[in-house]
């Protein structure tokens, strides 16, 4: 087996949400941040032969850094990656399910009552503000049919802030203040449909690839107050 680029993109996102995986027998790569307040899960073009456990997902991904063009054969307790030539290997041993942080089940999303899509463009600038101005949310409103997504200091309300319209779509007579932290924005390039549920939560739906994140919403956030 070799892994093709998207592949290797979304393992490399995939530990920046956390550093260990449990890849089932399939299709379907799925990873929980240690918190569990993110699930990603992406639909790849390889076909796993089995369930693999990787603790250190980050050593994985320079493991087959090791070799040129890497091939993957696995084994029951180990896989083998090679060159093109096969002359140089790497055996790399899998971690047991049990010391990993394995999504236990599925989201069902709830109703959403907030949908707009975020593009590349508008998700870079709101990651540069943040560093900018050194803020760890991002609040999201909405007036007149248009969102509002601003970059704050929710504990300061003197503080500065960088904010952007967006079109999107809501209940116009209801107020909502939600709120997602910066640092679980940890998603790949790309454009999104987002959807967000007076549940707390948030999906976030890659517009060109079949991947998905569900993000939880800060515990400050309100809805129809």
């Amino acid at each position: 087996m070799e892994l093709s680029e998207n592949t290797l993109d979304v393992l490399k996102n995939f530990s920046a949400i956390n550093q260990n995986m449990l890849i089932r027998q399939g299709n379907t790569v799925k990873t929980i941040s240690e918190a569990r307040n993110v699930l990603a899960t992406a639909v790849v073009s390889e076909e796993f032969p089995q369930d693999i456990g990787i603790y250190d997902l980050n050593e994985f991904i320079g493991v087959l850094g090791l070799v040129d063009q890497p091939r993957l054969k696995f084994v029951d307790e180990y896989v083998t990656v090679s060159d093109s030539t096969g002359r140089s290997k790497v055996k790399y041993f899998f971690s047991p399910e049990e010391t990993l942080t394995t999504p236990q089940k599925d989201i069902n999303m709830p109703q959403t009552e907030v949908n707009f899509v975020l593009t590349n463009e508008t998700l870079n600038k709101i990651k540069r503000a943040a560093s900018t101005l050194g803020h760890e949310e991002v609040l999201i409103t909405g007036s007149e049919g248009v969102i509002n997504l601003s970059v704050i200091d929710n504990g300061n309300s003197t503080s500065n802030a960088f904010s952007i319209d967006i079109d999107g779509e809501f209940p116009a007579d209801v107020n909502f203040n939600f709120i997602i932290g910066i640092g679980n924005l940890k998603i790949l390039p790309g454009d999104y449909d987002v959807e967000i549920s007076s549940k707390l939560i948030s999906c976030f739906k890659h517009k060109e690839f079949n991947l998905k994140y569900w993000i939880a919403l800060e515990k400050t956030s309100s809805y129809g107050v």
